[in-house]
């Protein structure tokens, strides 16, 4: 069942916001990592392979939260899910040291502050509210 699409449109509005700019800032390093792949002091297969699942993953969080926004509450749950695990995921990755070049740490650091505020906006209580009461 789904929710009331205006009251999680709004409820959902700004985590949509951080998300779009969490896969406009991974996709903008998943092509500069294209740009760059002949350079192997600044790219390597280890920083071509988080590039990518970044990048796959914050699509996938944007179409969740867009389906969550319209109510589906299977959405809302994945979107959840999704934004924790990769914050844990980021969260690693960018303490690790010698993994990954500073540059590829730094930008997961910002993707890490993103979806912390996603974390904390989709699981306020009166968003969670809104999927619990459907």
């Amino acid at each position: 069942m789904t929710t009331t699409t205006n009251s999680t449109h709004q409820a959902l509005r700004p985590a949509k916001r951080l998300i779009g700019w969490y896969l406009a800032l991974s996709t903008a390093t998943l092509v500069a990592v294209v740009l760059l792949r002949h350079d192997a002091s600044v790219v390597d297969d280890a920083v071509w392979t988080r590039t990518v699942i970044v990048a796959a993953s914050a699509m996938l969080t944007y179409l969740f939260a867009a389906r969550a926004a319209r109510g589906s509450r299977g959405a809302f749950r994945r979107l959840r899910i999704v934004t924790a695990v990769m914050t844990v995921a980021i969260a690693v990755i960018t303490v690790l040291p010698g993994v990954f070049p500073v540059w590829l740490r730094v930008e997961q650091f910002v993707c890490g502050l993103l979806l912390l505020a996603v974390l904390i906006v989709v699981n306020g209580r009166d968003v969670r509210a809104l999927f619990r009461n459907s």
